[in-house]
């Protein structure tokens, strides 16, 4: 399969492309960024755009995949909400409705996150608009879209895009792992890989479900 990767300069994205990377399943790879990844692989081709709004620009560049993995994403602290659905809601439909263009058949998978508010209208501002996210994003005809609601992350040793407390959390991952349900940011991209080759039942994937996933013969 054909792979299309946002936001492979962030934790969850470096180590959703290092699995993809390694998976014999997937054949190759375009990394979607505003800044180079660090990574040189024969599969891995990278594009470099400023702003995802104006992705109609990279037409001939993006037709032909299969699926593509958004882990594209900010966290809300310090923002503004205007700013937040911005990033968050407005760019990632804009990005995701210019590849649908291009690629019917295209399997699109979102990382929203643990606690997303499903309604989209909830009093926390981030998770309602995740919420918001994945409800447009569902109501897009991909041939399939899952929504990854991974919950404690902890980087393989490998990753070097990490920010604030995710330099720390493979040293606290023992002990939060004792309380919630967690994965490494590889099996984050190996159950994409799976949803896109098997399915899965639900469309919205808490933790437990990535864990699953992940787990299962490639």
């Amino acid at each position: 399969m054909k792979i299309i990767i946002t936001g492979s300069t962030g934790m969850v994205g470096e180590g959703v492309l290092l699995e993809c990377l390694e998976n014999d399943n997937v054949t190759s790879v375009l990394s979607i960024s505003r800044k180079p990844s660090g990574i040189t692989h024969p599969r891995l081709k990278e594009l470099l755009v400023d702003d995802f709004i104006k992705i109609n620009e990279y037409s001939d560049q993006l037709s032909g995949f299969d699926a593509c993995f958004y882990c594209a994403g900010i966290s809300s602290v310090g923002m503004t909400e205007e700013k937040y659905q911005h990033i968050t809601y407005d760019t990632t439909i804009s990005f995701a409705g210019t590849l649908l263009k291009i690629n019917p058949d295209l399997t699109f998978i979102f990382v929203s996150g643990a606690s997303t508010d499903s309604t989209g209208e909830g009093k926390i501002m981030w998770a309602r608009i995740k919420g918001k996210t994945e409800n447009a994003l569902g109501k897009m005809a991909f041939k399939a879209q899952y929504n990854f609601r991974p919950g404690l992350m902890k980087p393989e040793k490998s990753q070097v895009h990490l920010k604030g407390i995710n330099k720390y959390i493979g040293l606290l991952y023992p002990l939060l792992g004792l309380f919630y349900t967690g994965s490494t940011t590889k099996k984050i991209g190996r159950a994409m890989i799976q949803a896109v080759k098997t399915g899965f039942p639900k469309i919205t994937l808490e933790a437990a479900d990535i864990k699953k996933l992940s787990e299962q013969v490639q």
